[in-house]
């Protein structure tokens, strides 16, 4: 005997999901975070920081009470892209040559949007799933979590770190880093761990933006064909 469907949840009880509720908080962390950025760097440092780390546990949430949703993964994504956006921003100011992170925040967003546009039209529930891409490094990114997450959070630590080592608006970036590199310490240590990580996140990025277009492109070709 079919199993009947429960009541329909109501607008107003997705918008209240707990998982919802917590992308909600990430979001005013961030803006007292920034505000604070250029006062106090270390607890814009920390507010950053944990508000990137609610982005896990709303994702654990959501599983846990089962609440997944698509508002849910869209507020998710929207409030990821802005929050980086507007730390790279910041480092576009403290840092010469600036193109180099504003390059880097087109990329971002240039990436994943093509990607959640694409995974519409393929009708795929997640932009997460890319189990039929031939990429095996676009595969292993998003097929596994942990490796994910490592990618994730070298990027996020990585741009913290050069905002938090950054003394005035007028520092090139080569010699911050090479003045880093020559200490033995627990920062030249964070700085080499977290380049791997973000190294991969942006070949990862230029991958995603090629297979997206491909699919893109892919959509319109077979249109055409069937018209």
């Amino acid at each position: 005997m079919a199993k009947k469907p429960g009541p329909r949840p109501s607008k107003l009880s997705v918008y209240l999901y707990i998982p919802n509720i917590i992308g909600y908080i990430r979001v005013l962390i961030n803006i007292v975070a920034f505000y604070l950025c250029f006062r106090n760097k270390i607890l814009f440092s920390v507010l950053y920081f944990f508000s990137f780390v609610c982005d896990a546990v709303d994702g654990w949430c959501a599983r846990k009470f089962n609440q997944v949703s698509t508002f849910g993964a869209v507020l998710d994504m929207i409030t990821d892209r802005i929050s980086t956006a507007c730390l790279l921003v910041i480092l576009s100011q403290v840092y010469r040559p600036g193109m180099i992170f504003l390059s880097l925040l087109a990329l971002d967003i240039a990436s994943h949007w093509l990607q959640m546009y694409s995974t519409f039209l393929l009708g795929k529930a997640s932009h997460k799933d890319v189990k039929d891409s031939t990429n095996w490094l676009f595969r292993a990114y998003y097929g596994n979590r942990m490796f994910m997450a490592y990618c994730c959070v070298s990027c996020e630590v990585l741009y913290l770190l050069l905002f938090f080592l950054s003394e005035n608006q007028t520092e090139k970036l080569m010699d911050v880093l090479a003045s880093s590199f020559q200490k033995i310490s627990v920062v030249s240590f964070l700085l080499a761990t977290t380049l791997f990580g973000w190294a991969i996140k942006q070949i990862v990025n230029i991958i995603q933006m090629k297979t997206a277009a491909d699919v893109c492109v892919l959509y319109d070709i077979d249109k055409k064909q069937k018209q």
